[in-house]
């Protein structure tokens, strides 16, 4: 990435988060611009990183390698049409809104070189999954610097298939939210049972913090983990036991399958 030049189109939480990762592995203010139509986003995002900012995105784009479209998925079309005239030639196209198709950013963009991404909300603070799809019009150069930009918030993995994007969603994407429901079920059934309510959110949150860490670490899956901590008759497999006999592996897999099934939805209605 070291002469590759970047432009922001949008220039919210995710698009300063990258920005800011970028900048932290030592590429240069000068290598990136972005464009956001927020006088206040523009003027703090100047001055935070050091990067010129633009009101104007056919001046962002100017001369830049790789063009990350950071907009919301309902002005896409918009932002990209209006891009259009002031596009060069093979000019890399990395996406990171949501449900917004390759096929329809072609039919806007003209035969440009996509890379669709889809990153989670933990990218915010470089803790993130990002799940990347590259069209066949992009290098393997191209597919590199798509790569190490989102691997600038966390782990980017490459998908053979556009499609399993919905899948990405669903696991990763709408993921974190999960997480956050299962942490506030806990904490309110802590409460139940006696505990104050900042007792129980500090237990369960290091919990769910302590498991992540040990699951991330371990060389055994999450299954045989689970198995080492519960006792034959004990505490642990009388809780499991309990999720299992409701249908805990069902729910998931319903709720995971809704997920992908809006996904592939919102990809439908967005995309014309």
């Amino acid at each position: 990435m070291s002469n590759t030049r970047i432009a922001f189109i949008g220039a919210g939480n995710m698009a300063a988060s990258l920005i800011g990762g970028l900048r932290a592995q030592g590429l240069e203010a000068s290598q990136i611009r972005a464009s956001d139509p927020g006088a206040e986003t523009r003027t703090r995002l100047g001055a935070e990183h050091g990067i010129e900012v633009f009101e104007d995105n056919a001046q962002a784009i100017e001369g830049a390698d790789v063009i990350v479209l950071a907009v919301k998925p309902q002005v896409m079309k918009a932002v990209c049409v209006a891009l259009r005239p002031n596009l060069e030639s093979g000019q890399l196209i990395v996406s990171i809104a949501a449900g917004i198709t390759c096929a329809s950013m072609n039919a806007w963009l003209g035969a440009q070189p996509i890379v669709r991404c889809m990153p989670n909300t933990p990218s915010l603070l470089r803790k993130g999954v990002s799940g990347l799809y590259a069209t066949a019009e992009v290098s393997a150069r191209q597919r590199e610097q798509a790569e190490q930009l989102l691997s600038a918030v966390g782990i980017a993995l490459w998908l053979e298939q556009e499609q399993q994007l919905d899948a990405v969603t669903a696991v990763s994407g709408s993921g974190p939210a999960y997480f956050f429901l299962m942490i506030e079920a806990m904490t309110a059934a802590g409460v139940k049972l006696g505990l104050s309510p900042e007792t129980a959110s500090q237990l369960t949150l290091q919990t769910a913090l302590g498991a992540a860490h040990m699951a991330a670490a371990s060389d055994v899956d999450a299954a045989e983990l689970r198995r080492r901590v519960t006792s034959p008759a004990g505490t642990t497999e009388a809780a499991i036991k309990s999720f299992q006999s409701n249908g805990f592996e069902a729910l998931v897999e319903q709720a995971l399958e809704a997920a992908a099934r809006r996904s592939a939805e919102l990809a439908e209605q967005l995309g014309k």
